[in-house]
């Protein structure tokens, strides 16, 4: 294993001094390494918080800052964030409206995300669930939140930005994440840096379809294809999932993994947009590029959102954040 690594026990807390001090004009670092918050924050908005294991980055540190998220809390690598750690960040960013979570469905996570909702006041979740790979893995309890929750976060922030009241926002959320529709495909496994092995073996002829960000199964092995037709099988899960829902105006958003190269994903997106739009979806709004991602592994997943006019807004409105900007 071959990693820019002081020690395996310190990755976390200087990675995350150096992505504080490389974005101090926007974020600040809780004390303890506990969460990222927001430099500036809004009264009277609702605190949007969000977090998971790292090795998932720029997710969920990179989308904190106007527009997006209050808050996010790390976690070890492919490990949940604790209670105290949310319970600290509600404490910090909470100006009177009250917290709205938004939880990726792992059961570390969502364990802990509910045991700090019950200990604390005026707060709810949203749980993105939108893999549709598999329905029960060796981490969750039914479908898996992957790079969808990205869509979730971004148009929930930019509600919430708006003024948008709390109930609302859960709503808003749920219904998002019932929009959207992820799967991926992996080509290597990842290495976590404490084990300094790759998470499971994958010879150079194959491929894991339907794995998930930590590296778990997905719906089987099987020989490398073509991308074309690694697209096809992708987008036909999804849009058959979906049913007849999948016509119409959408967003499509092409997710390295983060060993595969921008050119690589960029024809991906190609091919995925050319399959969802013969079969009646309008592409109107894209996003390509590594924002969830698993730590070195080489792969993408492919994800689906159904928009309407005011989620379509939502997305358009300004963001302004490590790894997401436009609009300001």
């Amino acid at each position: 294993m071959k990693k820019f690594l002081n020690s395996v026990d310190t990755v976390l807390t200087e990675s995350l001094d150096g992505f504080a001090a490389a974005h101090a004009d926007i974020l600040v670092l809780g004390e303890g390494h506990k969460f990222i918050r927001r430099r500036e924050l809004k009264p009277g908005k609702v605190a949007l918080i969000s977090g998971g294991g790292s090795g998932h980055e720029p997710l969920h540190g990179g989308f904190v800052g106007h527009g997006m998220l209050d808050a996010a809390c790390p976690g070890q690598v492919f490990t949940s964030p604790t209670p105290d750690q949310m319970l600290a960040a509600v404490e910090a960013v909470d100006t009177g409206a009250g917290c709205l979570f938004i939880v990726k469905n792992y059961e570390g996570d969502v364990m802990n995300f509910d045991m700090a909702a019950e200990m604390a006041d005026g707060v709810q979740q949203v749980v993105t669930n939108d893999d549709v790979a598999v329905e029960n893995s060796s981490y969750t309890t039914g479908r898996r939140g992957v790079a969808g929750t990205l869509v979730v976060e971004k148009i929930v922030g930019a509600a919430a930005e708006n003024g948008m009241a709390l109930p609302a926002l859960k709503a808003l959320g749920e219904r998002v994440n019932a929009a959207t529709r992820s799967m991926g495909v992996a080509l290597t496994s990842c290495t976590v840096p404490a084990a300094g092995k790759p998470t499971f073996e994958i010879g150079d002829g194959e491929m894991e379809f339907g794995v998930g960000i930590h590296g778990e199964p997905g719906r089987r092995r099987d020989a490398l294809k073509s991308a074309d037709a690694i697209a096809e099988e992708v987008c036909a899960a999804i849009a058959g999932d979906l049913g007849d829902r999948a016509k119409g105006p959408a967003l499509l958003f092409v997710n390295g993994f983060g060993g595969t190269p921008s050119m690589e994903l960029y024809l991906m997106y190609n091919s995925a947009r050319r399959i969802f739009e013969r079969q009646g979806v309008t592409v109107i709004r894209s996003l390509v590029g590594s924002y969830v991602t698993s730590l070195d592994m080489a792969g993408c997943s492919i994800t689906l959102t159904m928009l309407d006019d005011g989620m379509t807004a939502l997305w358009d409105a300004p963001v302004h954040t490590a790894a997401l900007r436009w609009g300001m």
